[in-house]
């Protein structure tokens, strides 16, 4: 049996990442292991390598390595550590997800005080994703930003 693999191409600046038809969506169970945001950051950066997500300096993979581990942290801080982490791509978008057991939504900061230790999490959410909230459900709430797909140049 052989296996082809399709021309990866994520590299190249302006293009998309390559993924599966219809987009991939991956989960990694994070209650009750050790080191939660380190895991999640591993796990992050291999699924954009797979994925040939874009590198480039909007929304690029450190970015969203960045976010996740963001996330993770909060929910390890604030909210009685993270139960879950989605990454979910498509070609349109990246979108991660971050669920815990706290009922308790997230309330960035205001005003930011860069200069004070604290409450920088939320703020760099908002400043690294395109879109961020918050959906509360029985067992606690999910986190969630995305991340907009690199698009290819236009016209030529």
């Amino acid at each position: 049996m052989t296996t082809s693999r399709a021309t990866l191409d994520g590299d190249r600046p302006g293009t998309g990442p390559t993924l599966p038809p219809g987009g991939q969506r991956r989960r990694l169970h994070l209650a009750g292991l050790p080191k939660p945001v380190a895991r999640a950051r591993t796990y992050a950066a291999q699924a954009l390598a797979d994925w040939s997500w874009p590198t480039g300096p909007d929304g690029g993979q450190d970015d969203i390595v960045l976010l996740v581990a963001e996330l993770v942290a909060n929910a390890l801080l604030h909210a009685g550590g993270p139960v879950d982490l989605v990454l979910d791509a498509s070609e349109a978008r990246l979108r991660i997800e971050v669920t815990d057991r706290s009922t308790d939504l997230p309330v960035p900061r205001r005003p930011h005080r860069p200069g004070l230790p604290g409450g920088h999490g939320l703020f760099i959410v908002q400043r690294a994703a395109d879109r961020w909230g918050a959906v509360p459900h029985d067992d606690g709430k999910t986190v969630w930003a995305e991340i907009d797909a690199p698009r290819p140049p236009s016209g030529g």
